[in-house]
């Protein structure tokens, strides 16, 4: 009993969906918590066929006064393009969502980053003061094809000039999903990460009719309200809605099974 409480995780299996070369930082802390996790990656992240206005926004990056990267993926798919081409500009500075993003950023030398301190998404972004006066100033946004419009329309509506790079595509993964179905049918699978709306949709999808129904009844962590919209508008029953990243999503696991040690 001590052993569970000190370790609240101990056995339990916790499926990762965050895409694949993205989910070592959760799995790892999952392991050392005494969990076994369940890698099962619900995006796939795939390069873009014309990289021609990637490079066309290369030549022109001097002329933007903010540099706008929506994730890790916008970062490492745009820098290595750009950087292979010229340097950054001194003068511009980068704007990003998340920690993760700030990390990648850095991995290229790009530390004058303006990012929010504690919730993590664009809302967050927009609020800080970097962002309000934009008037006259040209934004260059770097994403994935498609995504939210909300950064883009508000700076626009700011009186800010702003253009898309789409840098990656992203796609749904061709992975079986026979493992998570006998360890549901094991009575096994004691929890589920999701870390976007679009990447639980995708699970739903890749599951099937019977993965469906036992997702619906797995408690399913998720570290943004938007994805817990989701969740309940896809019927599941249990959703906890952690901190954000990884780190919420550790804490929100253990508290949540300190509290059902005795189900396990």
């Amino acid at each position: 009993m001590d052993m569970a409480i000190a370790q609240p995780l101990q056995g339990r299996h916790i499926v990762v969906t965050r895409p694949a070369g993205q989910a070592a930082h959760l799995a790892s802390a999952l392991v050392g918590l005494g969990a076994k996790p369940v890698l099962f990656p619900v995006l796939a992240i795939f390069d873009i066929e014309d990289q021609t206005p990637l490079l066309d926004l290369a030549i022109r990056l001097d002329r933007f006064d903010l540099a706008a990267f929506v994730s890790p993926n916008a970062v490492e798919k745009a820098l290595p393009v750009i950087l292979g081409h010229r340097p950054w500009p001194v003068g511009l500075r980068a704007a990003t969502v998340g920690r993760s993003s700030e990390q990648a950023l850095a991995a290229f030398g790009i530390r004058d980053v303006v990012a929010p301190n504690e919730r993590f998404d664009s809302e967050a972004l927009l609020e800080l003061p970097e962002l309000q006066d934009v008037q006259g100033k040209r934004v260059v946004i770097f994403r994935g094809d498609g995504g939210r419009e909300l950064l883009a329309e508000t700076l626009v509506a700011r009186g800010a000039e702003v253009e898309y790079v789409t840098c990656y595509r992203r796609g749904k993964p061709d992975v079986d999903a026979a493992p998570l179905l006998k360890l549901w049918g094991d009575g096994q699978l004691d929890a589920v990460t999701v870390t976007s709306s679009e990447g639980l949709r995708n699970l739903f999808d890749m599951v099937g009719k019977l993965g469906q129904a036992w997702l619906r009844k797995t408690p399913v962590f998720v570290p943004h309200q938007r994805i817990a919209e989701q969740a309940r508008e896809l019927g599941c029953h249990e959703i906890i809605l952690t901190g954000p990243a990884d780190d919420g999503l550790i804490g929100g696991l253990t508290e949540y099974f300190r509290t059902h040690v005795h189900a396990h």
